[in-house]
This record gives structure tokens, C-alpha cells and sequence, in this order.
């Protein structure tokens, strides 16, 4: 194994939290990568690695090798590109929730494209949270309180979760002024957003759950807008997802005085001190654009 891929194979297995999943990232098997880390652990005289049964755990020389080995790497990518250091190329793989990446995701990859003709682009578009590692995604556009700390994040924005209904079906069952008052109005629930038929809401600082039994039960967002829309009942969206319908008037905001805080929207990528020009291109471009956008101003 050449010596640059043995770093580099170190810094995938403790980005990556395990073999197997640094060997399919690398495509190697997990019999190559024993063999590459054992050879580079011998050569350094010191333990890199600690196994356990569930996960594998960089010791603190582990930890400083890796350190060392992301700053060579980056300059090693950097000297490759010296012929063109200001060309961007390859491929960007990148995700995001469906109806946002549909809605304004999606524009922004186009355009970037346009400017860089040497890229492509992979957008995945899926309202469950894909790992970027597992994935081998360079960027992911989130929505919500982050579960992984170690990723880099820009927050653009923020939005609200917000109750809403049809003028149609306000006027044939009225606007609840408390949320106890859903009991008694169809609900259409969208799984995506809650698989659990239970709204949470705020005020004073205090808050309160209420337990619905929908009477529709939707497991995409455009879907279940299109049956509030219809006048079925009262639902529950995100803001930019009704931001027009809102403004159109084909849709009522309910409840105002009891919505949570609003939850942030961020582009990530995975943490460490190398970022690719591909990647670092991407987001100089696509984080303004987005910033901008009216839906996402708290």
C-alpha cells in the first residue's frame, strides 16, 4: 500500500468510526484495510486503533497522526491541482429535504452548475437525514437541531412549524383559538414531519403537547398540502412550505401565539481541516443564495 494511501485510509477509518464502513468508502475489503492499518500501526511502533466489539476508538497518537495526515493530504490535493488552481471539477454529491431541495435547492445546484462547466452534480432529495460518510456526501442541506456535532456548519436562515387550514374549511368548522381546540377538528397528519399523531406548542416559555387522532394520515408533504388545501382539515407544515399559499390566501396560519421556536436551516459537510476546492466552491456559491431567500428569514 503506498504510504499517502495509508494515511489516507487512517483518516477514513476514524472519520468513518469503523472498518467496514472506511472500506466501502475506499472500496477495499475488510481484510485489505486490517492488513494496511496492522502495517501502519508496526511501522510507527505504536497503537493507532483501539478495537472494540461495537466501534473502533483513535488512540491519542492515533488522533495526532491523523491530525498531521489531513494537512499532507490537503496539500498533496492542493499540489495536484497547481496547473489550475482556480479550476473547480468533479463531481459534487449533495442532499436535502424533498420539498425544499425541489423548491430552492435545486435552482441553485442548476446555476452552479451553469458557472462550472467541468462539474457534475448528484442531488439526493430525502426527507430522512442521509450520513454523509456512509453516503459519500460532500454536502447536505439540514433542517433542525444537528445530532452530530464534529460536522462544519453554515446556518442560513431559520423556519417555523406552523398550523394551518383552508378558508373553506375554517368556514364550515371555525378557527381553533387554543390547541386543546384540535380535538375537535380533522386533522391530516404528515408522517414525515411527525410519525407520532402529537403536536407540541409554546408560550411563555411553556409547553404543552397535544394528542390528535387524524383522520388523514399523509407520508408526503405535497400530498398532504394539496388535502389541506382541499379543505380536509387543520395540518401541520413547515413555513417555506406554505409561504405562497399563505400569501395567496389559500391557507390560514392558525394558533400564531403558541408556535415553537423557529427551528435553524444549515448547509454541512463532514468536519476536518481539508476542505476540496470542489466542495469550498459549492459553498461560497450556494450560501448567499440561499441566505437570501425570503422563507428563510426568522
Amino acid at each position: 500500500m503506498d504510504r499517502l494511501d495509508e494515511l489516507a485510509m487512517l483518516v477514513t477509518v476514524i472519520d468513518a468510526g469503523g472498518l467496514a464502513a472506511a472500506g466501502r468508502k475506499l472500496r477495499r475489503s475488510p481484510a485489505a484495510m486490517t492488513r494496511g492499518l496492522a502495517a501502519l500501526e508496526e511501522r510507527m511502533g505504536v497503537r493507532l486503533i483501539e478495537r472494540t466489539t461495537r466501534r473502533l476508538a483513535p488512540t491519542q497518537a492515533g488522533r495526532d497522526l491523523a491530525e498531521r495526515a489531513r494537512r499532507l493530504l490537503g496539500d498533496y490535493e492542493l499540489a495536484l491541482q497547481a496547473p489550475a488552481p482556480d479550476a473547480v471539477r468533479g463531481t459534487l454529491r449533495i442532499t436535502g429535504p424533498t420539498v425544499f431541495g425541489g423548491r430552492h435547492l435545486t435552482p441553485v445546484v442548476s446555476a452552479f452548475l451553469a458557472e462550472h462547466p467541468g462539474v457534475q452534480a448528484d442531488l439526493t432529495l430525502h426527507d430522512r437525514n442521509l450520513d454523509l460518510i456512509e453516503g459519500e456526501l460532500h454536502v447536505a442541506l439540514r433542517i433542525g437541531a444537528l445530532a452530530d456535532s464534529s460536522l462544519k456548519v453554515r446556518k442560513l436562515g431559520g423556519v417555523r412549524r406552523l398550523v394551518v387550514a383552508s378558508p373553506a374549511y375554517l368556514a364550515k368548522r371555525g378557527a381553533p383559538q387554543e390547541p386543546a381546540d384540535l380535538a375537535e377538528h380533522d386533522i391530516v397528519l404528515t408522517t414525515v414531519i411527525s410519525a407520532t399523531p402529537e403536536w407540541r406548542f409554546e408560550r411563555q416559555g411553556k409547553t404543552r403537547t397535544v394528542r390528535l387522532e387524524p383522520r388523514l394520515r399523509v407520508n408526503h408533504v405535497e400530498a398532504a398540502l394539496a388535502a389541506i388545501l382541499a379543505g380536509q382539515g387543520v395540518g401541520r407544515a413547515l413555513s417555506y412550505q406554505v409561504a405562497e399559499d399563505l400569501a395567496a390566501g389559500r391557507l390560514v396560519r392558525l394558533l400564531p401565539d403558541f408556535e415553537p421556536p423557529p427551528l435553524p436551516v444549515q448547509l454541512v459537510t463532514v468536519g476536518g481541516r481539508f476542505m476540496p476546492p470542489l466542495v469550498r466552491a459549492f459553498l461560497d456559491f450556494a450560501g448567499p443564495r440561499l441566505e437570501r431567500l425570503a422563507v428563510l428569514r426568522e
